[in-house]
């Protein structure tokens, strides 16, 4: 049965499980509906009636002992899904966050990833956002979720319940390498960059 985490919280993924070695992690959000052309959803949207697509993309920083990053090949995105050291593999883009379930997920094997890497920072960032005039106040139902790969169990999941309005992207959440142990927090955190460059110069 997963453990549902809060803003904060860590989860030591490994210990207890040896078997554990390859995880998916799992990224959803859906379009805040609207209903009406006028009242609160709309004044949340900022005026006219919404509806337009917005098109969330997923990442990983991939950083060092010193969290630094290394090298374009340990940022995966949409336009890299592939770690250099084959451990982390992007599902690939979805365009709308529409429907159940997960929206974008990445495979993480971790007895794969190179020894120098130590974190992997889990971004969400709105494509286009200031061009679009979109923020996270326009996406309800964020989620991220850890599932064995093998087993198929959940093992953690994380509901990001405050209001991101204003910001362009979040940190759902990190895993991190503790000794031997893989441990997971749920960061929850919002910021204004408009695309995953700026938030990987951040760790350059």
């Amino acid at each position: 049965m997963a453990i549902n985490l809060v803003k904060g919280q860590k989860i030591d993924l490994t210990k207890g499980r040896s078997s554990l070695s390859s995880i998916m992690v799992g990224l959803g959000w859906d379009p805040v509906e609207t209903k009406k052309s006028g009242g609160f959803l709309s004044g949340l949207l900022g005026g006219g009636g919404g509806g337009a697509d917005i098109d969330c993309d997923a990442s990983v920083i991939m950083l060092d002992e010193n969290g630094k990053l290394k090298g374009k090949e340990n940022l995966i995105y949409f336009g890299n899904k592939k770690s250099k050291d084959g451990s982390v593999v992007h599902s690939g883009d979805n365009l709308t966050g529409e429907g159940e379930g997960d929206d974008e997920t990445i495979n993480v094997d971790l007895k794969r990833i190179s020894p120098s890497i130590h974190r992997l920072v889990f971004v969400v960032n709105i494509y286009n956002a200031r061009q679009k005039k979109q923020d996270f106040g326009m996406i309800q139902n964020a989620f991220i979720r850890l599932v064995d790969n093998q087993s198929k169990e959940e093992l953690v999941h994380y509901n990001l319940t405050e209001n991101y309005a204003g910001k362009m992207s979040l940190i759902p959440g990190e895993l991190y390498r503790q000794g031997n142990e893989w441990k997971f927090s749920a960061v929850g955190e919002g910021t204004m960059d408009a695309d995953i460059g700026s938030i990987a110069n951040k760790y350059a």
